[in-house]
């Protein structure tokens, strides 16, 4: 497998150095209190909303994990991405409602609908399954990326993503984080383009790909009959756990909370719906090429999680390598930082300011 040549090394580094001069410049912003510092002063645009949304949703495990979907024959799975239409049910009809009401978190708005204890149940509830799951998930996750992308140690690489995600996540709060991840949005489309139509244009196109795969397996709805992946099934189950993920977790509903108003808001989830759209051909259908290459003998893997890597190193140029590479950490940092910010939020907001009400803004 090929390693990344000077190019490649001088994109990473590029986007590293973007990357900072926006934190910089965020955390020099002046920030008077909670609203300027967990919601960027509830005056963001619609472009960031959307592309925060999607950088929050995609990390680099659904990257790899979405492109060993396409590799290890489990198509089906992709009915996740094609909920967008949720994230425009948040707009039009979750999002006036939590505007309306000046809430900062979901269980901040669960006890204004109901009672005390259900706010305390989402925030004990919330913060334990985030670092259970998204915090240990992504960090794991992304030292493992970082570590056979950039050949460096496991546990290395893994503390190197926590404190240079954490240092802009704290330093500059939510306007930090929503910023940030509309820069971290464009590298990994442009990236994952890439390799898609390089990877497509090895393959000998649409075409040549599916020649070189079984017979319908492409087909998405499998009969209700199927052990695996009955469509019934997947639709009802995908969709009720869409609805809780992408209407009212607050680790997506922040984003949308942040915009300058409803107007905004709602654009910002038009655009983050029609992101979303965009894995289906950006992520699984480099697996499905890679599987496609491997049938012909021209590639060589594994296991279906390392058909988008090995893709990478085998088929692309030098320089566009270090592109992907930098979507891949993009989108590593992009949701470590989303759920950093959300523990903050639900801790501060619904803890601390709760135990300590007298506490001024300025220290909290």
């Amino acid at each position: 497998m090929h390693g990344f040549d000077t190019l490649d090394w001088a994109v990473i580094g590029g986007y590293f150095l973007i990357l900072a001069g926006i934190a910089w410049w965020v955390i020099n912003q002046k920030q008077n209190d909670t609203k300027d510092y967990f919601l960027a002063g509830r005056n963001i645009g619609w472009f960031v909303v959307g592309a925060s949304i999607f950088a929050s949703n995609i990390g680099s495990e659904h990257v790899v994990g979405l492109a060993g979907a396409g590799a290890g024959g489990k198509i089906p799975m992709l009915i996740y991405e094609l909920h967008a239409w949720l994230v425009l049910a948040l707009g039009w009809i979750f999002l006036p409602f939590y505007l309306r009401s000046g809430v900062f978190t979901m269980p901040e708005f669960l006890e204004r609908r109901f009672n005390a204890k259900t706010r305390w149940f989402l925030t004990v509830f919330s913060l334990v399954a985030y670092v259970l799951t998204k915090v240990s998930v992504t960090v794991y996750a992304g030292g493992i990326v970082i570590a056979s992308l950039l050949g460096i140690d496991f546990w290395f690489g893994a503390l190197i993503t926590v404190v240079l995600t954490g240092a802009y996540t704290v330093l500059g709060g939510m306007r930090a984080v929503v910023y940030t991840e509309a820069l971290q949005t464009v590298v990994l489309v442009i990236g994952a383009a890439t390799l898609t139509f390089v990877g497509l244009n090895a393959v000998g196109g649409w075409s040549g790909m599916k020649s070189s795969l079984e017979p319908g397996y492409l087909n998405m709805w499998r009969p209700a009959s199927d052990p695996d992946f009955p469509w019934p099934s997947l639709v009802v189950t995908s969709t009720i756990v869409g609805i809780w993920y992408w209407c009212t977790d607050q680790y997506i509903v922040q984003r949308a909370l942040a915009a300058r108003n409803i107007t905004q808001g709602r654009r910002g989830t038009i655009f983050g719906a029609l992101l979303k759209l965009l894995p289906v051909f950006l992520f699984l259908v480099p697996g499905v090429v890679a599987l496609a290459l491997k049938n012909r003998g021209e590639l060589h893997w594994d296991t279906a999680d390392q058909a988008f890597a090995t893709l990478l190193m085998e088929k692309m140029p030098s320089g566009l390598k270090g592109l992907v590479a930098a979507g891949l950490l993009a989108a590593l940092m992009s949701s470590l930082a989303s759920v950093f910010n959300s523990c903050s939020t639900l801790f501060t907001v619904d803890v601390y300011k709760k135990l300590y009400p007298e506490t001024p803004e300025k220290n909290w």
